[in-house]
């Protein structure tokens, strides 16, 4: 696949087939990704690969672990302070999401329903978790970001979709003791990976994105 059709094509996938993705074509995958550039090369990034049983224990920790209370995000992902065009943008992919989900505006429950199906990517039959080390600096983050978006582009050039999932940052403790992980490993996301079920409509939605002249600036 050209790298331009799987940009194009790249979107969040949260409807995938029942079809296991084997263990060489996800080492396939994270060869490829890992040539993501990084600050210094060092590579910063670690990745966890969820499949059958780990699926479910950390799906069931986290479910259990909500359930006693609120908790501490391992960081904060999203502004402090909403404003537009951001407060607008987040919430029409919302409630195109709810719409295409079948959620109707004030059902609570059903909202929250969906919004469980977090806890096992969706259904996809891997599961990858993206941590880094707390002292690696900001730098690294941005360079974990990179390998994350290779990542997923190299996904559409095997023929596997993904959805990147900010969720698990909210729940990083449950997931570092289920798995386990050191205490010194932050959750940044999660990335469900598999092959798209063309028949599931949540798969139709495509997020608008702002044209070229709203985010640039040329300084001639």
């Amino acid at each position: 696949m050209h790298v331009f059709e799987a940009i194009a094509t790249r979107r969040s996938i949260r409807g995938f087939l029942a079809r296991d993705v084997a263990r060489e074509t996800i080492e396939d995958l994270l060869a490829i990704a890992a040539r993501a550039p990084s600050g210094g090369n060092i590579q910063p990034w670690k990745v966890h690969v969820l499949c059958g049983a780990s699926l479910g224990r950390v799906a069931g920790a986290i479910h259990a672990a909500r359930a006693s209370g609120p908790l501490e995000p391992d960081y904060a992902y999203y502004p402090s302070g909403w404003r537009e065009p951001w407060l607008s943008r987040k919430r029409k992919v919302g409630w195109d999401l709810y719409a295409l989900a079948g959620v109707q505006k004030g059902d609570r429950a059903a909202g929250e329903a969906f919004h469980a199906r977090n806890f096992d990517f969706f259904g996809a039959p891997v599961g990858l978790l993206l941590t880094i080390e707390r002292d690696a600096g900001e730098g690294a983050w941005v360079d974990l970001g990179i390998f994350a978006g290779t990542l997923m582009l190299a996904a559409r050039g095997l023929g596997l979709d993904t959805c990147p999932q900010a969720f698990f940052a909210e729940v990083g403790q449950p997931i570092r003791e289920a798995l386990p992980l050191p205490s010194d490993q932050i959750v940044v996301c999660g990335i469900a990976l598999g092959y798209a079920d063309p028949k599931s409509s949540l798969n139709g939605l495509v997020t608008e994105r702002e044209p070229v002249p709203g985010f640039t600036t040329f300084h001639d």
